[in-house]
């Protein structure tokens, strides 16, 4: 039994786990492996958070889009990168 919704679970990985998974990593070229790692990581997370069966990924990536929620090689490569770069170009 959960104590907690899914949108308040998914609320609180993407205020407190997400910056500290990625923490530090804007500085690193990660390579193909590296960035699939991570989103599998997530990718996990959601499957047993929304305890799918049948064709677990199609669910999880219907309900990221539902809830807006990018992967973290995503949020990585689009956020945290061009701003740890913008720093060095000013």
């Amino acid at each position: 039994m959960n104590l907690a919704s899914e949108e308040d679970i998914l609320e609180l990985v993407r205020t407190k786990c997400t910056p500290i998974l990625l923490y530090g990593l804007e500085c690193f070229q990660l390579g193909k492996a590296d960035r699939h790692s991570l989103d599998f990581t997530f990718n996990r997370l959601c499957v047993k958070l929304f305890i799918t069966e049948s064709r677990p990924i199609d669910v999880v990536k219907d309900c990221q889009s539902y809830f807006a929620i990018g992967l973290p090689a995503v949020i990585l490569k689009e956020d945290r990168t061009s701003l740890f770069y913008d720093t060095f170009r000013q």
